[in-house]
């Protein structure tokens, strides 16, 4: 099965060179069968959901209703509890704004020194509002969380933990159950950013114990500008919407505003229909693959990367080197080269890679780095582009000597 073969963007050549594409944490191509289904809307089904009887509007909105049933099947959550967002980062600032109201002075929020900016900033920002307190689980020298110091972290006074369930620099798979545990333990609830881990990994809400979780559509083969929010009903039903328009109103009166039912009073306007549309095909991709193919596939073609690339003088890999819990993340430094140097010349080679602190700004400090290189495999990657990869990186070490 030649799955390069899906994605049109794949067969082009960037400086005469064949693309090789290793930056899928920051997002991936799309495959030819979600764009066909974002062509088939528009030229057949484009209307606006849920505002009108005609034929357009209705097949509209039966398509973007059966994207929220096939993101709850994947995740196995239901209908109701799944919720569509321009992405991770505004589930997250939906849930800070939201929860952010029942916050007092002196709670605590607990996040880690790994996080995102998008699960850091919201937090940080929240806190600062509410008179709460941020507190970050350490790493072990290791680059996994400290669980010892999470254990102690974690108290009475902790009312919200919010945690990535994979590191988009690190690799790092966190233990999420365990956190859950922990959190549920004290009255906490636990969120994860689930960014890195949906798109590479079979993830199963009821499994986890998670209160919310958040995802974007871009990094597993969907458009941009759709992502997800799942939440226990229960605790929906009891938050107050981030936004406020038409599509989530019951009914308004001059003295008050009712909302829709879930999932609808959190989904205020027009929303990303054609990327809805495109999710629900992307996961179909997915599912003809296989999700146990594509993490066997990214575990594999991960441990010959950490093999190949360890072998490369003054090359240090910023993250764990066995690849139990760890995903197809490799961030790395080379002594003496800046990351955009580095960058810029596989960009020469038709490699793509990112160059930076890769928003994990706190991360870095701690690290005690300016940034790293990152590469960063999917299912359409092989070993003869970790291959190309690695001779690469040493021709830009030949050039600044």
């Amino acid at each position: 099965m030649n799955i390069k073969q899906d994605f049109p963007i794949l067969k082009q050549k960037i400086h005469g060179k064949e693309l090789i594409y290793l930056d899928n944490s920051a997002t991936t191509q799309k495959p030819k069968q979600v764009i066909q289904a974002l062509k088939d809307y528009y030229e057949r089904d484009n209307a606006n959901v849920h505002r009108g009887v005609h034929e357009l509007s209705m097949r509209a909105s039966m398509a973007y209703e059966n994207a929220h049933q096939v993101v709850a099947d994947f995740i196995n959550a239901d209908f109701e509890e799944i919720i569509f967002t321009k992405g991770t980062t505004e589930s997250l600032n939906t849930l800070a704004y939201s929860l952010g109201r029942t916050l007092k002075k002196d709670d605590e929020i607990l996040l880690s020194e790994m996080e995102h900016h998008s699960n850091f900033v919201p937090w940080q920002q929240i806190a600062k509002e509410k008179g709460a307190k941020i507190k970050c689980i350490p790493l072990t020298k290791d680059f996994r969380l400290d669980m010892k110091a999470a254990e102690k972290l974690i108290t009475k006074k902790t009312k919200i933990i919010s945690i990535t369930h994979c590191s988009n620099v690190l690799g790092t798979i966190n233990p999420i159950k365990e956190l859950a545990k922990k959190a549920h333990n004290m009255g906490a609830l636990l969120i994860v950013d689930a960014a890195q881990s949906v798109p590479h990994m079979k993830v199963d809400i009821r499994d986890l114990d998670c209160d919310f979780l958040a995802f974007s559509g871009h990094k597993m083969f969907a458009p941009t500008g759709i992502g997800v929010l799942y939440g226990k009903k229960k605790l929906l039903e009891t938050l107050q919407p981030f936004q406020y328009g038409g599509g989530m109103i019951q009914e308004v009166t001059l003295e008050k505003t009712t909302w829709k039912e879930l999932p609808w009073k959190f989904e205020a306007g027009t929303p990303n229909i054609e990327g809805a549309i495109g999710l629900a095909k992307a996961i179909e991709y997915i599912n003809t693959i296989g999700m146990k193919n594509i993490e066997k596939h990214n575990q594999e073609l991960t441990a010959y990367a950490i093999k190949q690339l360890s072998a490369i003088k003054n090359l240090t890999i910023i993250g764990p080197k066995e690849n139990k819990d760890r995903a197809a993340v490799i961030s790395f430094t080379l002594e003496g080269l800046h990351p955009h140097d580095v960058g810029e010349i596989l960009n020469q080679e038709g490699i793509a890679i990112r160059g930076g602190n890769h928003c994990a700004m706190p991360l870095m400090t701690s690290l005690k780095i300016n940034g790293t290189n990152r590469a960063s495999f999917h299912i359409y990657n092989n070993k003869q582009d970790i291959d190309a990869l690695v001779k690469a990186i040493q021709k830009a070490q030949d050039i600044f000597k």
